[in-house]
């Protein structure tokens, strides 16, 4: 029985400073986009597997986590929410993008 995984992309109480849509990558493939103040689920098979957003240069660190019959899970991702995160991003490009469990 697959697991749900629910990804939004929001920054809380902030305004998000990159623009444009992050890419989704699931076990190192794509599986889509999602763009500001969207909500994207993906259906995947329990087990291990690796999250990760990226856009451009940009990266998200890759958050590895287990599946389990018939659970849901969720994660959180937004971009560089500070201008010095931001500006930081420019020369660390993992600064860039964050993504929560």
């Amino acid at each position: 029985m697959p697991c749900t995984l629910t990804l939004k992309r929001e920054a809380t109480g902030a305004i998000e400073l990159r623009r444009g849509p992050f890419e989704i990558g699931l076990d190192g493939r794509a599986a889509g986009t999602i763009e500001r103040n969207q909500t994207v689920e993906l259906q995947v098979e329990p087990g291990r597997h690796t999250l990760q957003v990226r856009t451009g240069r940009y990266r998200s660190p890759a958050r590895t986590f287990d599946a389990a019959d018939g659970t849901n899970l969720g994660f959180r991702c937004n971009g560089a929410i500070l201008w010095p995160q931001y500006v930081a991003s420019l020369l660390v490009p993992a600064l860039g993008l964050r993504l929560h469990q």
